[in-house]
């Protein structure tokens, strides 16, 4: 064992701190204000080589600079500097925060601004290599912590006391309570102190396989403790301070990425199934009559998942998904297809897989390209490393390589982008079924292990698809913004795909679990995500199990129903006769909520929160919603709470506070003009936060609640089609009893003009009526960009009970007053006000 127990010396270099341990050394960067690296370099005899390609954000050259290019910012290291260098500590100080590192027994300390303690090592387990040589930090922690994030994990929403593993493997029909790993490894984690209700975030920059303890294991000999074990590389911490749950998730996505800008329709429904592709032929007709009897049944669409039964051949081991062919069987005219159904404006994502099997008819001509991770026991004559893949044994690309990458590209257009879309599936790339993980990969020249690196595999994948589509569009001058959607993902998934949840199971468990999976995931920066709707394995959901998901499933970012039912059913929006007026209206509504998730997509963007956000986030210090899960908001301003019981008739929640103190950095934090009240999105009755309460629920019912000083845009026109279609007749809702704002955002939805400033921006401010207001609510709108707006129409509407004002004016001018609801709807300008909903 390695076992770091005492400081030798500390000495300021370039631009990082170094210290001499007995065993080890660690360097510590203050990378931001906010931000510290604290890296010990137990890998490659200490030499801390820079190859990530996990980091936007560096203060260093790293070998992976040219692959990220421009989607990677070079910054210099904030100031710091050593204040006192004692013989039983040393106290590095930045300009908001303090490292304490103490020498014997050697542990590290971090203070914030204010002074407040936020990190401090285990003397003795702090730093160490186990006989196993497993890598192991440990940190202290307190009773009641809360614990966040951690990528894909199943379960309760706060993970103190559990232990969770992050080795990503395919689960179909996961237990959504109990199985661990799944798809994705993100070894981040955000510590929500509960003595103080301030947030740190914990970032191991690792891409190994790892474990984590969040304080399940207890010792007589040390304090309350959590525990990251990683197989191999160093222990690599990125320290990042709040103290809101807010400021941890932007400034960890200013480290891995934003959110990725998709375009529009990827917030449409997302046809899929099995079902469609797997038909013995004509599957091509077969889906084109799928997305004609969505429009029949006037159900929304916008796109269509293509499962991988398309690259079925005739093998010397039967029918075999074969990468990178078409059936022609089953697809007559490929391209013939994908223009049927851009006709339709339908988006088609193919299926492709990175693992080729033995039987492939080109697996020979894909040998030759040396495209492949390496056997461990015959790497030096390029024999590739055989593992189980569907349907036999197969080999798995290596994306670590740029050689590589560059034959994947060619590949991928010639054999799918050709054909006519500009949106892929990447699919079943966990590498999991490599069972040897010293299997040697490329890795940029360095030379590693599939163990190590099989989490980014995914990452990589998706990057080079970008660049296929992107080069694709140069040289067909379209321009084009790439829609990719990937199962599996390393930290920084986000800033190039969208995801989910995998193979989930049909079931009232899931319905409930996957929610959770979703906030955890909202908290790791990954705003485009959402989970299989109706269950993807499994019986088909009954019809109520069904509208329940579809109601649940409109607030995700992904919207997908998706299924490989083992009764041979398929699960449509259509399948209940009975219920699919539920299912209409409830996909109508999320295509009415558009302008609101497209606007939360673009905060996505550039600020790093995600769509979706749990209570925890919006209300930090009400301690009531510290584990909720049930019960979310919709950008910062809808309160939702899913009916997820079966038979239910009532549904119960809690409200959070709105008093000033229950939010960090939210829109009510300064407690200024907030009388922290709630609205039924639906009737506009008045409920006071901080209390639980029970309402009755039909089938059909969604229960909605506006924030007091909510903004709030819906589309009053009914899109059918994001692709084609346009928000005319904006609909603001705006809650004026409180201050609020908000950012109104829209492009073309398509293209990446937007890039050069093609965009409309809309900034929203909202004042509420107060003795500095001369009792008036201002609504200031600011518009920023070159893009025209679609919009022709704009309904204010403003919820405001204590009384119907004297007057409207904008821009100083008076708009004429209706007392008659009729005559107000047939103006083409003027203001009503409503006596029911106030």
């Amino acid at each position: 064992m390695r076992i770091c127990k005492t400081v030798k010396s500390i000495a300021k270099k370039e631009n990082f701190y170094e210290i001499q341990t007995n065993c080890v050394p660690v360097r510590i960067y203050f990378l931001t204000d906010e931000i510290v690296r604290i890296r010990a370099g137990f890998d490659r005899d200490a030499s801390f080589l820079e190859a990530s390609y996990s980091l936007r954000l560096t203060a260093w050259e790293d070998k992976l600079d040219s692959f990220f290019g421009d989607g990677r910012k070079r910054i210099e290291v904030a100031s710091s500097s050593i204040s006192s260098d004692e013989s039983d500590k040393a106290v590095i100080q930045g300009s908001k925060l303090k490292v304490v590192i103490h020498k014997n027994p050697f542990i590290i300390e971090v203070f914030d601004e204010k002074g407040e303690i936020i990190h401090s090592d285990i003397p003795d387990l702090a730093y160490m290599e186990d006989s196993n040589k497993r890598r192991i930090h440990t940190s202290q922690i307190d009773a009641g912590d809360y614990f966040y994030g951690f990528g894909e994990k199943t379960g309760d929403f706060n993970k103190a006391e559990t232990s969770m593993s992050m080795s990503p493997k395919d689960t179909m029909g996961y237990n959504p309570a109990k199985s661990d790993s799944l798809y994705k490894h993100i070894p981040f984690y955000i510590r929500l102190k509960k003595s103080t209700k301030t947030a740190v975030g914990y970032f191991y920059h690792n891409t190994s396989e790892c474990d984590f303890d969040m304080g399940r294991e207890h010792s007589n000999y040390w304090k309350k403790h959590s525990r990251y074990r990683t197989d191999s590389g160093d222990i690599d911490l990125f320290l990042i301070s709040g103290p809101s749950i807010r400021d941890v998730v932007k400034r960890y996505t200013d480290l891995t990425g934003k959110a990725a800008l998709l375009p529009k329709y990827a917030l449409g429904y997302l046809g899929s199934s099995m079902y469609y592709s797997e038909l013995s032929k004509n599957c091509d007709k077969e889906i084109i009559n799928f997305i004609d009897t969505a429009v029949e049944e006037d159900i929304p669409i916008d796109g269509f998942q293509l499962s991988s039964g398309y690259t079925s051949q005739n093998t010397s081991e039967g029918e075999k998904r074969c990468v990178f062919t078409w059936n022609k069987e089953r697809f007559t005219d490929p391209k013939d297809f994908f223009a049927q159904m851009k006709k339709r404006g339908i988006t088609v994502s193919p299926n492709v897989k990175p693992g080729i099997l033995l039987c492939h008819p080109d697996i020979e001509k894909f040998k030759q390209k040396e495209l492949f991770v390496l056997d461990s026991e015959d790497a030096a004559n390029k024999t590739a490393a055989v593992g189980t893949w569907w349907g036999g044994k197969g080999v798995f690309v290596d994306f670590t390589n740029q050689r590589v990458r560059d034959e994947w590209k060619k590949l991928l257009t010639e054999n799918v982008l050709d054909y006519g879309t500009d949106s892929v599936w990447n699919d079943n790339c966990e590498y999991d079924s490599l069972v040897d993980k010293d299997s040697v990969c490329f890795y940029e020249g360095e030379k590693g292990k599939i163990g190590d690196l099989k989490a980014v595999m995914s990452n990589l994948m998706c990057c080079v698809t970008e660049q296929a589509i992107n080069e694709k569009a140069a040289k067909d001058k379209t321009d084009v913004r790439p829609f990719i959607v990937c199962r599996s993902g390393h930290s920084g998934i986000q800033a190039v795909a969208q995801t989910w949840a995998g193979d989930n199971r049909t079931g009232w468990d899931t319905l409930k679990y996957n929610m959770s999976t979703i906030l955890g995931m909202s908290l790791c920066g990954v705003s485009n995500y959402g989970c299989d709707i109706g269950g993807f394995y499994g019986p088909a959901p009954d019809a109520e199990l069904f509208v329940r998901w579809v109601q649940n499933g409109i607030f995700q970012s992904r919207f997908s129903i998706h299924s490989v039912n083992t009764d041979n059913t398929v699960t449509e929006p259509w399948m209940y006769s009975k219920c699919t007026g539920y299912i209409r209206d409830a996909i109508k509504f999320r295509y009415k909520l558009f302008p609101y998730m497209y606007s939360l997509s673009y905060r996505a963007n550039t600020e790093g929160l995600s769509i979706l956000e749990p209570l925890c986030l919006a209300f930090q210090k009400d301690e009531k919603v510290a584990e909720t899960f049930t019960e979310f908001m919709m950008g910062d301003s809808l309160f939702v709470a899913p009916v997820i019981e079966n038979g239910a008739k009532t549904r119960t929640f809690y409200l959070p506070r709105l008093d000033g103190d229950s939010s960090i950095g939210g829109a009510n934090s300064d407690g200024a003009n907030s009388c922290g009240a709630w609205y039924n999105f639906w009737t506009r009755e008045e409920f006071e936060g901080g209390k639980e309460y029970e309402i009755p629920v039909g089938l059909g019912d969604v229960p909605l609640f506006v924030k007091s000083g909510a903004i709030i845009p819906i589309a009053d026109n009914q899109m059918k089609n994001l692709a084609s279609e346009s928000v005319t007749d904006l609909h603001l809702i705006c809650a004026c009893d409180a201050d609020g704002k908000f950012v109104l955002y829209e492009d073309d939805g398509l293209t990446k003009a937007y890039e050069k400033g093609e965009y409309c921006r809309t900034s929203i401010s909202m004042t509420s009526p107060s003795e500095k207001t001369s009792e008036k609510a201002i609504i200031d709108f600011s518009v920023e960009g070159t893009y025209k707006t679609k919009v022709e129409k704009v309904l204010l509407d403003v919820i405001y009970p204590k009384k119907c004002p004297f007057f409207v004016l904008i821009d100083g001018k008076e708009l004429e007053k209706f007392i008659n609801r009729k005559a107000f709807e047939k103006a083409d300008e003027g203001w009503y006000y409503s006596q029911t909903k106030k």
